[in-house]
């Protein structure tokens, strides 16, 4: 059996419920460089786009695994909503690439790589009790990295208004900011069970040691692939840079590369907890005047 900790669950903020909010956005007009003017900082972003739908669906499967093990009845309801919430993420990324394809712009050969990767690769394995578990706990520690990434990248979506000055499209602002103020919203969710069913340091830190480099090689490899498949680049416009990077990030187009390496390292803190990261209230805040979310909850 796992060796549960019985660890206090650290609660986001007290009668905080976990929501799912059934979005529906329209990608009708949305321009194939929705950064007007900048092709490398727009498809940067849009490799979220080519990760998210086959991640967060891997996601939902191994919490649902986790379910049975969970004897924290308040745990058990934050993940459920993380559950929902991150189900409806997928769908949502999913429509930008439904959205792509009917326009020409074929994703799938990128897609198929990363659907390998979290069902194949990081798929469950024909094991038996103990290893089974074991795996379990380990793909939970790479999902609470992930999450510890992805929380940044949401706060960071939710202070960007650089990207509102440079004429970004609002419906796909609105996306970036509703996922990454509930990917604040839920931040301590997947580290607060991993903690309750194991919670090793090490392990922990091995999550992230795995984690941070296979995303970041995922990431470049996106964009020079989005780059490359771009109908409205031609010859040298379709060549990825890391200078092109630095220049968008010192114009806040883009997360600075240190405050991610800063973010990381954090996560390496033997008190690290999510919770000492961001603002729940601002994610909230930000929640309740989203196009999207509103229309959801009408």
């Amino acid at each position: 059996m796992l060796r549960r900790r019985n660890a206090p669950v650290h609660r986001t903020v007290d009668n905080l419920v976990l929501t799912p909010r059934d979005v529906d956005f329209d990608w009708a007009s949305l321009p194939t460089h929705w950064v007007p003017g900048e092709p490398f900082v727009t498809h940067t972003i849009n490799v979220l786009h080519l990760l998210l739908p086959a991640g967060e669906r891997w996601f939902v499967d191994v919490f649902t695994q986790a379910l049975p093990y969970i004897n924290d009845d308040k745990l058990r309801e934050e993940v459920l909503g993380f559950i929902g919430q991150e189900t409806i993420h997928a769908r949502s990324h999913q429509g930008v690439l439904d959205h792509w394809k009917a326009k020409g712009i074929d994703t799938d050969p990128y897609v198929r790589q990363i659907d390998w990767m979290f069902f194949k690769a990081l798929g469950d394995r024909d094991l038996i009790s103990k290893r089974r578990e074991e795996w379990l706990i380990e793909r939970l520690a790479i999902i609470a990295a992930i999450e510890h990434i992805t929380a940044m990248l949401g706060n960071w979506a939710l202070n960007s208004p650089a990207l509102d000055a440079a004429g970004a499209d609002p419906t796909m602002l609105d996306l970036l900011r509703w996922h990454g103020a509930e990917e604040v919203e839920h931040r301590a969710v997947a580290f607060d069970l991993f903690t309750h069913l194991d919670g090793r340091y090490l392990r922990r830190i091995r999550g992230m040691t795995v984690t941070w480099p296979i995303m970041l090689w995922l990431w470049v490899r996106g964009v020079v692939f989005l780059m490359r498949t771009d109908p409205e680049l031609t010859g040298l416009r379709k060549k990825a840079r890391w200078r092109y990077y630095f220049r968008a990030s010192r114009r806040h187009l883009l997360p600075p590369a240190n405050e991610i390496v800063r973010g990381v390292l954090r996560y390496h803190r033997p008190r690290y907890h999510p919770l000492k990261e961001f603002s729940t209230g601002q994610a909230v805040a930000y929640l309740a005047s989203s196009s999207a979310a509103n229309a959801a909850a009408v």
